[in-house]
Formats: C-alpha cells, sequence, structure tokens
C-alpha cells in the first residue's frame, strides 16, 4: 500500500511539473513576437479575412494570395531574392540551357526604381543607346516602381522579333523618353579589343588591352584565344577593361583569374548561415599562367563576376585596380525548387576576397582614382556602338541639344582618361623593368632578381 501511494504522489508531482512547464512556456511564447505559431495564426486570419470581404473576392483562389503573399516575403529581403511561380521557374531553367529572346540589359531593383546595371554589347539595348545608371520607370506603360527584379527581367524577355517600349530616365534629365527595341537571340562575344573588333593590336609601347563585356559561357576560351594573339605580337603587359562589366558566370571569373595566378592561389570565397553555402574557390593551376604586369579597369557599371576577378587579383597583388568604385553585387543566389513545380531564388550566401574583403553593398576601391564626367563615359559608349563614328550622329539623336556638341568632341578627340593612367603606368612598369634586367651587379653578370614593381 505504501508503495502504491508513493508512486502515486510521483505521478501527480511529475504532472503537475510537466502541466506548469507547458504554462510558462506558452506564456512565454506569447510574450514573443518572434513566435512562429502566432505570425501563422495571423497570417491566417488576414488569408481568411480577404477572402471574405475583399470586394473581388469571388475572382480569388487560396493559391493566388499564397503565391502573392510568398513573392511579397521574398521581395523584401534584398532585390537578388523572389518566388518563381512554375512559369517562371521553367523560364530561367531555359536561360541556363541556351539562348533567350530579349534586349540585353542587366537591372536592378534599387531604392524604388529600376536601374540599369549595363547593357551588353551587341544587344538591341545597347544599340539603342541605354546607358548605366539609366532607370527604367516603365515597361510596355506599366509602373515599374513595385517591379523587383525577376519580375522585370520576365517583362523584358520574350520571342526573338516581338517589340518591347522602355520609358527611361537618364542622370541629370527630368523628362522620360520612350525606347521601342527589338527583342532578339541574345548571343554575343565577350571578349573584345580597343577597336570593339577580335584583331588585337600591339602598339610600340608593348601594351596589350582586352575588354570582358559581361562573363558567358566561351570567355575564358576567347580570353585565351586573345592572349595568344597578344604574345604572338610581343605584348609586354596588359590592360583588362571590365568597365560596364555586369559580371555573369562564377565558373568564367575563376577561370579568367586562373590565367594569371599559381597554382593553389586562393580565387574568391564563399560565407552563409549553413555550412553547406561556405566554398572557397582556387586555382587549379589549369594551362599557361601569365606573369605580366596588369592594369583592370573598374567603374561603377563593374559588377559581380567582374568584381570577383577584380577583388582577387588586386588582393593578390597580381593587378593595379584603376577607374572608379565598382558597383557592390556580391551576393549568392541559390535557387530551391518546391514540390508544386514553383521555385525560390534565395540569397544564401556573400562573396568575399582572398584577404576577406567583403563586395556586396560596397564594391571595391580602385588603387588609383581617375575620376571620369558622364559626359566622358557616355562617349566612350558612343565609340563602342557598331559601326562607330558612321552611326554617331545616329546615336547622339537620344541626348539633348544642348549636349550633342560637348558629346561629339570627346568622341572624336578619343579621350579615355582611365585607360591613358592604365597604359602610361603599365609603360612606366615596363621601362623599369628593362632597365633593372639590363643592370649589373658588382660581379659583373646581370641580375636574375624579379621586379615587382606592382606591389
Amino acid at each position: 500500500m505504501n508503495r502504491r501511494f508513493v508512486y502515486g504522489m510521483l505521478a501527480v508531482a511529475l504532472s503537475l511539473y510537466v502541466f506548469s512547464g507547458a504554462q510558462v512556456f506558452r506564456l512565454s511564447a506569447a510574450d514573443d513576437k518572434d513566435d512562429a505559431y502566432q505570425q501563422l495564426e495571423l497570417f491566417a486570419r488576414v488569408l481568411e479575412r480577404v477572402r471574405r470581404d475583399y470586394v473581388d473576392g469571388e475572382k480569388l483562389t487560396y493559391r493566388d494570395l499564397v503565391q502573392g503573399a510568398l513573392k511579397g516575403m521574398l521581395s523584401t529581403l534584398d532585390p537578388h531574392s523572389e518566388f518563381m511561380e512554375l512559369s517562371k521557374y521553367e523560364d530561367l531553367k531555359q536561360d541556363t540551357e541556351g539562348t533567350y529572346g530579349g534586349v540585353g540589359l542587366q537591372v536592378q531593383a534599387r531604392d524604388g526604381a529600376l536601374v540599369v546595371i549595363a547593357p551588353m554589347e551587341d544587344t538591341p539595348a545597347f544599340e539603342a543607346g541605354i546607358m548605366p545608371q539609366d532607370r527604367i520607370v516603365k515597361i510596355d506603360g506599366k509602373s515599374t516602381e513595385r517591379m523587383n527584379q525577376g519580375d522585370a527581367v520576365v517583362t523584358l524577355r520574350g520571342e526573338s522579333g516581338s517589340k518591347v517600349v522602355l520609358t527611361v530616365i537618364r542622370n541629370g534629365q527630368t523628362e522620360p523618353r520612350d525606347v521601342t527595341l527589338t527583342r532578339a537571340d541574345i548571343r554575343v562575344y565577350s571578349v573584345k579589343d580597343i577597336n570593339n573588333r577580335r584583331e588585337f593590336p600591339v602598339g610600340d609601347d608593348k601594351v596589350g588591352y582586352v575588354r570582358l563585356t559581361q562573363f558567358a559561357e566561351k570567355t575564358a576560351d576567347e580570353l585565351e584565344e586573345a592572349l595568344k594573339l597578344l604574345e604572338s605580337k610581343g605584348v609586354e603587359s596588359l590592360v583588362l577593361d571590365l568597365r560596364g562589366n555586369p559580371g555573369g558566370l562564377l565558373d568564367q571569373a575563376v577561370a579568367v583569374c586562373e590565367k594569371f595566378l599559381d597554382k593553389n592561389q586562393p580565387i574568391v570565397s564563399t560565407e552563409g548561415r549553413n555550412a553547406s553555402s561556405n566554398t572557397q574557390r582556387r586555382a587549379f593551376g589549369r594551362g599557361r599562367v601569365r606573369k605580366m604586369p596588369m592594369v583592370i579597369l573598374v567603374n561603377g557599371g563593374s559588377a559581380s563576376a567582374a568584381e570577383i576577378v577584380s577583388g582577387c587579383l588586386q588582393d593578390l597583388k597580381r593587378a593595379v585596380l584603376v577607374g572608379e568604385q565598382s558597383f557592390g553585387k556580391g551576393s549568392v543566389q541559390s535557387i530551391l525548387p518546391l514540390q508544386d513545380g514553383s521555385a525560390l531564388r534565395l540569397t544564401t550566401a556573400k562573396y568575399y576576397t582572398p584577404s576577406h574583403r567583403v563586395i556586396h553593398e560596397h564594391g571595391l576601391s580602385p588603387d588609383i582614382v581617375v575620376p571620369m564626367s558622364d559626359d566622358e563615359e557616355i562617349a566612350i559608349q558612343l565609340r563602342r556602338m557598331p559601326g562607330g563614328r558612321a552611326n554617331l550622329e545616329e546615336g547622339l539623336k537620344s541626348f539633348d541639344a544642348s549636349r550633342r556638341d560637348a558629346l561629339r568632341d570627346l568622341v572624336t578627340n578619343e579621350r579615355d582618361p582611365q585607360l591613358e593612367r592604365a597604359v602610361d603606368l603599365l609603360k612606366g612598369v615596363n621601362l623599369f623593368s628593362k632597365r633593372a634586367s639590363n643592370a649589373k651587379p658588382a660581379n659583373g653578370s646581370k641580375t636574375n632578381a624579379p621586379i615587382k614593381p606592382l606591389n
């Protein structure tokens, strides 16, 4: 009897303990504004209220409301995260597998506006004179004020040959203008020379010039061809122009860095909340490694993969950065498929340079800052237009009459202060290296000590 009584008292005490603990937990959770159950209950009540009282509620389905809520939730995180419906996810998969019909614009939703990062060259947007930092306020008459980046990309793309009208406001202007573009298959060469061709001339100064317009599937291969051609012409140093390069494929950025780095040197790392997001990419030591002195040109249109290459080679003292602060897009988006065929594009990590500098929202600071006016930057893009000077007057029509004479003079004079500074720097390096290699030490033999003037 005594034993049963003791066991009974223990059971009662344990029950009271569990009950009181549960009550304390419930009360503390009720006070916690981040309690998941409370917030889900709030969401469910709002969902039902909308279904019951919204004036056109009979046209709504739970699927519509939930997907709308998901879009809103993802859009509040950052400009690159989004909820993708089945159709949008299918479009994304097609884009990664092949070409697409579009206008060739890299855009970002920023401060309630749709801002052009850069137009891709040889595309309808580039040929129409769309410039970095232009604001797109309407697409086919529809305001972009609440449009996220993913929706904007879907709206801009379409069947090759179809038309889309962009309403654009340029920096320094108050009146918008309509630009009608005809979509085309976006297939472009991403490696070009100073004349916007693929001939890669080398002058008496032995300074080579290569411009990467983006990081596409063949960029590293195209760069290898360009470097071999430059080397056959006796190049001794290199200007790598990444101005206006909106980025592209990470693998191609890594492959470009490898052409200038020894095996196992770090290139880029990613860090996120989960261990699976933490990675580090190093040079594999594939192919020939170039040791020539380098200058990389960057500006506000240099973003993403362009910043990975620039930050890596700057950190490792492999290149000098000349120009202006880069854009600051250094985040990793993971595609997470869902059961119903839709997917999340979620920012899961950030890129870091070898010295652990964060790129995202900071950008890269050049070693040598060479500012350029808006007109000087526009003049460079006008020189790169298809047809060059032959189409200059047509290109000038998109600008106010008061600016055309100044822009025409800049294009004709072919001034590029950032490139000029880079070439002068490399000329000095080449001259210094030659003098040092010809200098004789006390024992009478030529020195073979390496010269590292870019460090």
